[in-house]
């Protein structure tokens, strides 16, 4: 199978385990209390509490773009890879009855799971979508912010992704992802490894190539916050089980995965009019 088959069938079951009482890491290992360092303890209580188990139990994420992107009330969202929606329902609060937070994911069973958990929320203000994060089911300059948990990291054609993303920001919107980023060379071992990028890691960019792919895309205001650098135990933590000599290869990645918040802004519309036959190509 493909990188996407893979996520499809990892997360797909994933979402099954939860919805069985069970809880899912970023490698999708079956679990009843996640210990994974990428996808643990990214939320607080304040904000679990106000949304239904599941959706804590579905994410798997590695970071809060909610608590990191400063919505406003009466913007539009868009969650790209929106899983079991803890994202998608936490924005709907953010911005309010006069807002409107839409999540898309690729997933049956993740899309089911986030239904349900909007019916047991109560939260009237969120359309789930299924489509590929790739070729975003929504027309041009729709949206004001895009957010993603640790997901387009997961895609094989992330320049497509943040074209997408661009296409359907509003001028002036602003996109605000957590993601996993690498800082320095990484192991061919784990580069090479079809589970490990299912499972968030080998798919993830060098950070200063995010960036580089961000303005290709068209973007400005490009910035790339370290939120968490992983070490050897955290390495150790999500190495084991997964085909790899652990103690060979967790010292080298000592420092070199990272979970990043990164913010960027697709430039508002020139106020100049046009004024040749070129200048508004």
């Amino acid at each position: 199978m493909d990188v996407k088959e893979q996520v499809r069938e990892k997360y797909g079951a994933a979402a099954l385990r939860v919805k069985s009482g069970g809880s899912s890491c970023c490698g999708a290992a079956p679990s009843s209390g996640c210990t994974d360092p990428i996808t643990s303890n990214l939320y607080d209580a304040s904000q679990t509490g106000a949304i239904p188990e599941e959706a804590v139990l579905a994410s798997l994420g590695c970071g809060n773009p909610t608590a990191l992107a400063k919505l406003e009330p009466g913007e539009t969202v868009l969650d790209l890879g929106s899983g079991g929606g803890i994202d998608v329902l936490l924005s709907a609060k953010r911005v309010g009855p006069r807002g409107k937070a839409y999540g898309l994911d690729m997933t049956d069973e993740m899309l089911a799971l986030a239904r349900e958990n909007q019916k047991k929320s109560g939260v009237e203000n969120v359309e789930f979508l299924k489509g590929e994060i790739e070729n975003i089911p929504l027309p041009n300059n729709s949206v004001d912010v895009v957010i993603s948990n640790c997901v387009i990291n997961l895609s094989a054609d992330k320049d497509r992704v943040l074209k997408e993303a661009f296409r359907v920001l509003k001028p002036g919107g602003r996109l605000a992802v957590s993601d996993v980023v690498t800082h320095g060379q990484v192991p061919d071992d784990l580069r090479k490894s079809m589970l490990l990028w299912v499972g968030c890691i080998a798919g993830a960019l060098e950070e200063s190539d995010y960036g580089a792919r961000l303005a290709r895309a068209g973007f400005d205001g490009i910035d790339i916050e370290t939120t968490r650098v992983y070490n050897v135990e955290d390495a150790r933590a999500f190495l084991t089980g997964q085909g790899v000599d652990v103690d060979a290869i967790a010292p080298q990645v000592e420092g070199k995965f990272r979970s990043a918040f990164i913010r960027a802004v697709k430039p508002a519309s020139s106020s100049k009019e046009c004024c040749g036959p070129s200048c508004c190509s």
